[in-house]
Formats: structure tokens, C-alpha cells, sequence
């Protein structure tokens, strides 16, 4: 059994992109995983599938993370199906861009409540059930400490939120033996921001290592944090970008 056996790991935006990646890293280390979608049901299925073929169990929960209910929900469901909640991670986003004068209330509010509003809430959510050794692992963004360019403003204040929420956790937890921390991904290949797309060399020529990441480099510190490695790792902003901000 490999290092996550017996664990139940809850990732929400699991259907494609990087949650994906982390869903599935997550059952090769021995974890069951339960992941949510909200517009994607044949791709988190598909996901799941994979999952439940490497022989671990898996359940796929349609909750849009703009609806608090949802995601409060889709943790209890975790606990009520599994019997338990070990890692949280939290990874639905999206990503909103132009500029600051045309972002409309209804924007803001969404993109608050997808990045802030429902991170705090799944954590809140497992918190209550989560015990010695449990995790809550976020995915912030390189652009949280470093505004590279314009027309971003929504994205990174959000971005930027989900640390100090982190950091916030970490001392609320820590008492208990459960660690938080964020990863801030750099440019990586996906469908929001694939390496072939007409802003990617711009944001190429800015990596240090000169090439966009994949989703398996997140999936991999994601599963480096989740395991027994991240014992002593809590409070963390952790850049997996390539150099984008040394």
C-alpha cells in the first residue's frame, strides 16, 4: 500500500486541468478520492473511472463552488459515504481577466466566492471532522505575489486572499496536528492557459526554466504535502513555477 492507504482525499474541481491530475495522483498513492464538478459530469465520471480502475473508490459530486451550500455539502457527503475526511484540496477556480474598470459587481462577487467565499467554507467544513494528520491544501496562483501584468486585478486580490487564509488555518490547526498550505502554480498547460494559446509565449519568456509546467509538477507537491512528507509543513506558500517569480 502506498503512503496515502486508508486515507479519503476531497478535491474539488477534480474533473479536468489540474484537478484532474491531483484526483488521480492522489488514488496512485492509496488514496480514495471524492472530487467535484460543476458544469463537466462526463469528464469528472471519466476521472473517476480511472480511479476506481487502479482499485481505489472514488464518487464524483456535482457542486458548483460559487454555491457555499454546495461545497458544505460536498464535504458531509464525503465524511457520510467514506466514513471520513483526511485531505481537503482546494482547487476549483477560475480565471477572470480584463480590465479594472470593466469588472461588473456580478464578477467580483462569483469570482469572491469561487476563490475566498468557498475555500473557507470546505475548510471550515472538514475541519469539523478532520483529525491528527489531516490536510488542507490549496491552489493559490505564482500571480498572488508577483502582478506580472495588467488587467488581472480580480484574479490575484483573490489569489492573494487564499494565503492569508492559509496562514490563518495553520494556527487554528495546528494544535490539532492538521497542517495548511497553498502551492502557487505557475504557467501551466492546461485548458485555461494551454502552453500553445495566444498569450503563452509572453508568459514562456518569463519562466526561469524557460517552458510552461504540467499538471503531474502540482499533482506531485500536492501529493508530497498530502503524505508524510508535509508532516512538518504547515503556514507554507509554496511556488511549483518554474522560476516565473525568482
Amino acid at each position: 500500500m502506498s503512503g496515502l492507504g486508508g486515507k479519503v482525499a476531497l478535491v474539488t474541481g477534480g474533473s479536468r486541468g489540474m484537478g484532474a491530475a491531483i484526483a488521480e495522483r492522489l488514488a496512485q498513492d492509496g488514496a480514495d478520492v471524492v472530487l467535484t464538478y460543476s458544469a463537466s459530469p462526463d469528464k469528472a465520471q471519466a476521472v473517476a473511472g480511472r480511479i476506481e480502475a487502479g482499485g481505489r473508490r472514488a464518487l464524483a459530486i456535482a457542486a458548483d463552488a460559487s454555491d457555499g451550500k454546495a461545497v458544505q455539502a460536498a464535504v458531509e457527503r464525503t465524511v457520510a459515504e467514506f466514513g471520513r475526511i483526511d485531505i481537503l484540496v482546494n482547487n476549483a477556480g477560475v480565471f477572470p481577466y480584463g480590465p479594472i474598470e470593466e469588472v461588473s459587481e456580478a464578477e467580483l462577487d462569483r469570482t469572491l466566492a469561487i476563490h475566498v467565499r468557498s475555500v473557507f467554507l470546505a475548510s471550515q467544513a472538514a475541519a469539523r471532522h478532520l483529525g491528527k494528520g489531516g490536510r488542507i491544501i490549496s491552489i493559490g496562483s505564482c500571480l498572488a505575489d508577483y502582478a506580472g501584468e495588467a488587467n488581472m486585478t480580480l484574479y490575484i486580490m483573490t489569489k492573494a486572499a487564499v494565503t492569508g487564509l492559509t496562514r490563518g488555518l495553520a494556527r487554528d490547526l495546528g494544535p490539532r496536528g492538521i497542517t495548511a498550505n497553498v502551492i502557487h502554480p505557475g504557467p501551466t498547460d492546461t485548458d485555461m492557459n494551454p502552453a500553445d494559446g495566444p498569450g503563452a509565449e509572453s508568459q514562456r519568456q518569463g519562466i526561469a526554466l524557460g517552458h510552461y509546467g504540467e499538471s503531474s509538477d502540482i499533482a506531485a507537491m500536492v501529493a508530497h504535502l498530502a503524505g508524510e512528507g508535509g508532516r512538518w509543513i504547515t503556514g507554507a506558500s509554496i511556488a511549483v513555477d518554474g522560476g516565473t517569480n525568482a
